[in-house]
């Protein structure tokens, strides 16, 4: 990491006005068409989950508003980020595993699935609150939710990192969807980068 400039940056202005914000946050969901994802999934023998983190941590590496981070009051851009996602256990309640950023999605998934199997052996519950180059992220697969609400400690706004939620599947118009819900500070970010957030991720589920 290293610190950044705020004072050279284009969105000085904003930023200092949302800093001081009580609740800084804005949450925007929308739908991923992820018919091709599902298929390249299917025929490399690939998790559909795994993938959907990697696309999006893939996209959240190519957006440099998603690698700042407050700390110590000071703000830092990140040069790689990773992926923390909650993950289901055989109780139907969750763990929480960290999935490092990865060249390949072949990578990713046959990192992440040693990384699930590991978490799943230790049977902890082991948030890593400490760390800031994290994309935070759920997966609810059992509901096609159009908005999402995180539940708060009330110290994030300290710290800026993103949260993102992927649903369940659903068809529209003969299309695959997924429900995509991303939450960001928005001193460090606005609809704009949002915007680029899923559109990266659905010209990289296009061009698979």
């Amino acid at each position: 990491m290293k610190a950044f400039d705020i004072e050279s940056w284009e969105r000085k202005e904003q930023f200092y006005f949302f800093k001081t914000y009580e609740d800084p946050f804005f949450n925007i969901t929308s739908h991923i068409e992820i018919s091709n994802l599902k298929k390249y999934c299917k025929q490399h023998r690939l998790s559909f989950s795994l993938a959907c983190l990697y696309i999006a941590l893939k996209s959240a590496n190519e957006i440099l508003e998603f690698k700042l981070r407050f700390k110590n009051e000071n703000v830092y851009l990140y040069e790689s980020l990773d992926i923390g996602s909650t993950v289901l256990n055989e109780q139907n309640t969750f763990m929480f595993c960290y999935f490092t950023n990865q060249d390949s999605i072949f990578s990713f998934d046959k990192k992440g699935k040693e990384t699930i199997q590991e978490c799943k052996n230790n049977g902890g519950f082991t948030p890593k609150e400490s760390m800031l180059n994290l994309i935070h992220c759920s997966i609810v697969p059992w509901i096609s939710f159009s908005s999402f609400k995180h539940a708060r400690k009330g110290d994030e706004y300290t710290k800026g990192i993103p949260k993102i939620v992927f649903g369940k599947i659903f068809e529209d118009q003969q299309l695959e969807k997924i429900p995509l819900s991303v939450e960001v500070h928005h001193a460090f970010m606005d609809g704009y980068h949002v915007s680029m957030f899923f559109n990266k991720i659905q010209q990289f589920i296009d061009a698979l």
